[in-house]
Order: C-alpha cells, then sequence, then structure tokens
C-alpha cells in the first residue's frame, strides 16, 4: 500500500501586499488570517479571501510576527504584533457581533491606524452586521498598549495556550516573559515574569506547548511549558519550577545550522507527551521526544525514575532546578537544499508541511509500524538514528520477552518546486477553508503559504492510498 499527495494552488489572498510577508496566523476559532508585513498587520477574510482590514501607525520598523491571544469570546479579539523596532503591540477589537470581523463586504478595504481611527474608500457605509459583514463607521481595532524591554529586534511572540502568559524574543538573545494582570478583557496591563538569557545567539522563534492531556507529565513543574529556537543551532525547553521561576530544563542539539522555529505535536496519541519538530538553516527537520517515566510513575518525592537517573540520584530538596531527557527521535526525509522557515502540523491529518528559502512546499506523513517482540534470544530490531538511518540494538539476555513499540518512520509524500516563483517562501501553516470552492466549509483543511513577493497563497491538499 503506498501513498501520494498532490498540492495545488486554491487562489491568492488578495489584494497583493507588494512587499514582503513574514508570516500568516490564523485565528483559533474564527475565519481570520493575520498578514506581518512591512509596519502593517493585514488581516484577511477567510470566506473571502480579500482583506478585510490593515493595522498600521503602532510600530516604526517592520512587523515580524503576530499572535491572537486565545479564549477571547468572538466579539473582543486581542492581536500582539513583534516588530523589529524592539517592541510588541496589543491590537484589540471591541465588536458588535460575532460575524461582523469575519466577512468584508465585496471592495471595502478598511485600515485601522494605530490611533483606532478607521480608514477606507468606504466610510459612509453602514452595513448590517446580522448579514457577516461589518459596520465602516463603527471604531473596532484599537491599539492600546506597546511592551518595551528588549534591546534589539523582535523576531517571534507567542500566546500561552490560556492566554495568560505572552512570550517574545529578540535578536538581543533573551526570551521574555509577560503577564496579563489586568483585572478585565479589556484592562490591559501586562508585566514582565521572566528574562531568560542563556540562548548564545539570536532568537528566531518562541513557542508554546499546546493544551493537551499529559502536559503537565512531572509535577514540580507548573504545566506551562515553552520552547525557543536559536542563531546558536539548538533548541531550549522553559518550564516554571515549584519557586514560581522560569527555568531552562533541556537543551536539544543536533542541527548544523541556526534553528528557524519549532513546531509542538498538535494532537499526540495515547495521552503522551506532544513531541516537538525543529526546522534549520541546515535543510533539515527533525523530531525530538521527551523521555517520559515508565507509565508516568513518580517517586515519592516527586522525582521520576528517568529524572532521578538523570541526576545522578540526587533528591529534589537538593536542586533548584531539574534536567529533562529530549531525544533525536527522527530526521524526516530530506527535501530542502537550502534554509527550512517554517514547518507546520495538522491537527487533523497529522501530516507535516515545510518550505523555505529553496521556495518548495514538502509534504509528509507518518507511517506506524506493529509492535516488535524482542526475547531473550538477542533479537536484532531497529531504532531510528538522527543521521536519518538505522541503528541496530540487541536485547539483553537477561530481560524477559516484551512487546516494544517499533519506531514510527516518515514519508515524504510529495514535493512542490516555485510554490512563489523565484521568491522564498517564509511562512506555511494549515488553516480552515470557508471559501465558496470548499466541500465542506469550516471543517476541511487547505495550507497557506506567505513570501517575500508579498502574496499569500492557499493551496489545496488532497492524499490518496494506492
Amino acid at each position: 500500500m503506498s501513498t501520494t499527495a498532490t498540492i495545488s494552488l486554491i487562489r491568492p489572498f488578495h489584494p497583493d501586499l507588494h512587499e514582503r510577508a513574514w508570516a500568516s496566523i490564523p485565528h483559533p476559532t474564527l475565519p481570520l488570517i493575520a498578514t506581518a508585513h512591512a509596519k502593517s498587520v493585514t488581516i484577511f477574510s477567510l470566506h473571502t479571501t480579500s482583506s478585510h482590514s490593515t493595522l498600521t501607525g503602532g510600530h516604526t520598523r517592520s512587523v515580524r510576527s503576530v499572535a491572537w491571544k486565545p479564549g477571547l469570546p468572538p466579539h473582543k479579539l486581542c492581536l500582539v504584533s513583534g516588530s523589529f523596532d524592539a517592541t510588541a503591540g496589543l491590537w484589540r477589537w471591541d465588536g458588535n457581533s460575532a460575524t461582523s470581523l469575519g466577512v468584508a463586504p465585496d471592495g471595502i478595504e478598511v485600515e485601522i491606524t494605530a490611533s483606532g481611527k478607521r480608514k477606507g474608500s468606504d466610510d459612509d457605509v453602514d452595513v448590517d452586521d446580522d448579514d457577516g459583514t461589518i459596520d465602516a463607521d463603527h471604531k473596532d481595532w484599537e491599539f492600546t498598549l506597546v511592551l518595551e524591554g528588549h534591546d534589539s529586534e523582535i523576531k517571534g511572540c507567542a500566546f500561552a495556550p490560556s492566554g495568560a502568559y505572552l512570550a517574545t524574543c529578540s535578536r538581543d538573545k533573551s526570551v521574555w516573559i509577560w503577564e496579563d494582570i489586568g483585572v478585565s478583557e479589556t484592562d490591559d496591563e501586562w508585566e514582565t515574569i521572566a528574562v531568560l538569557n542563556e540562548h548564545e545567539g539570536d532568537v528566531k522563534a518562541v513557542a508554546w506547548c499546546p493544551d493537551v492531556p499529559g502536559r503537565n507529565s512531572r509535577r514540580q513543574y507548573s504545566s506551562d511549558v515553552l520552547a525557543s529556537a536559536s542563531y546558536d543551532n539548538s533548541v531550549r525547553i522553559w518550564r516554571e519550577d515549584g519557586d514560581g521561576e522560569w527555568v531552562c530544563v533541556a537543551v536539544l542539539e543536533g542541527h548544523e545550522g541556526t534553528v528557524w522555529g519549532i513546531e509542538w505535536e498538535p494532537r499526540p496519541n495515547n495521552d503522551r507527551f506532544p513531541r516537538l519538530l525543529s526546522y534549520s538553516a541546515d535543510g533539515t527537520v527533525r523530531l525530538w521526544t521527551l523521555q517520559e517515566d515508565v507509565e508516568g510513575q513518580e517517586d515519592g518525592d516527586g522525582l521520576g525514575a528517568a529524572s532521578r537517573s538523570s541526576l545522578g540520584g540526587i533528591p529534589n530538596t537538593m536542586r533548584t532546578s531539574l534536567r529533562e531527557e529530549w531525544t533525536c527521535a527522527a530526521v524526516l526525509p530530506i527535501a530542502h537544499d537550502r534554509d527550512v522557515y517554517s514547518v507546520t502540523w495538522s491537527k487533523d491529518s497529522g501530516m507535516v508541511a515545510s518550505t523555505g528559502r529553496d521556495g518548495k512546499v514538502a509534504l509528509y506523513k507518518e507511517v506506524y509500524s506493529p509492535p516488535v517482540s524482542t526475547t531473550t534470544s538477542g533479537v536484532h530490531f531497529e531504532s531510528p538514528s538522527c543521521s536519518g538511518g538505522s541503528a541496530g540494538l540487541n536485547a539483553l539476555d537477561t530481560q524477559p520477552s516484551v512487546s516494544t513499540p517499533s519506531p514510527t518512520t516518515w514519508a515524504l509524500l510529495t514535493v512542490m518546486s516555485n510554490s512563489h516563483g523565484p521568491f522564498e517562501v517564509n511562512h506555511i501553516t494549515w488553516c480552515r477553508r470557508y471559501d465558496t470552492g470548499s466541500e465542506s466549509r469550516g471543517e476541511e483543511e487547505m495550507l497557506v503559504t506567505t513570501g517575500d513577493d508579498g502574496i499569500v497563497r492557499s493551496w489545496q491538499v488532497k492524499v490518496d492510498v494506492l
């Protein structure tokens, strides 16, 4: 049995931005996608694939990244923009209806300035919110807060699943964690709770572990887990310890070039801890797994066997922090001959897509194998190695017969070249389709790519099992 896939263009979002665009981030629940470009953020409707609004005036240099704050009601939205001017800006929408931001009326493009004033060619248009359009006279987006502290360009920003924390990372080699301490949804008051300085180079991206079962497998830490990727060729994993201090619990090394970003597994199987993908200037995508305690068991002092072993048996009371054991479980099949700039992992299908400097879009699927039986006779079995090959291991003669899950492998389904012509592609993401061409609007997935050509493109993915 074999699997093949095709990637075909649905349509570009319009209008073209006519300048380098860095990333397009879909809203977690609504038919919106926000694109960072120049000194602006353009929000497109996924219904019409057209521009709904442009947020300008909040930054003096290019906006490199954007993040939607989760958990807010549809009529109270919050978006953070991270800029090369070393600041992060907070934008809020306070509309009258959940659908008022979802679809822009045909031909209306609205610009939202930092003062909150709307500018557009049809400012006199008053459209009924009930039909899923906007009231162009209504003040909706407002630039409410500037977060300052970084010494250099902000490269990435991301909200924790709860929305209580925001992480920003910068060329100044630091990661900052901010906490929302406002007393209400519209009371913008944030404070810095941690500045993490252990990276030795620019920090290119930050990503919070999704809120899934098994995420808090270690009781000595809070449930929030943050990963950061850096110019120093490494990934770091951060957790908050019992004293409220954010500590680095693991350093993931193996890439031979800048790690441009990380992508968490959105829906793990069997309540296991989410795995992590990292992607790099070395042209590879690597898969990392946390070595968890057997069946999640811990000692009476809260230390599991794996943790105690990694610390040489030192009790928790004698340590300010505990290290976690992460291993490179696989290198995905090589599809790129230059930097991999972005990777996205589907929550629905489990497929992974990547893109980068070479303009290619690659699609991968994980292939599961049946368990492998090891016995006292010294059965030989295969284990993945991060060099992309396999290393042979022999079962110990003193061990009884056991059934060991066989490592999974990854298949490269297809590679599409020149997705944005001769231009580099900076970002790729899975998101829901809401356009009229979708067979199941709001349920079907598509890919969205963002490139140096200033065009945001949507793509249909079809997979066939032969």
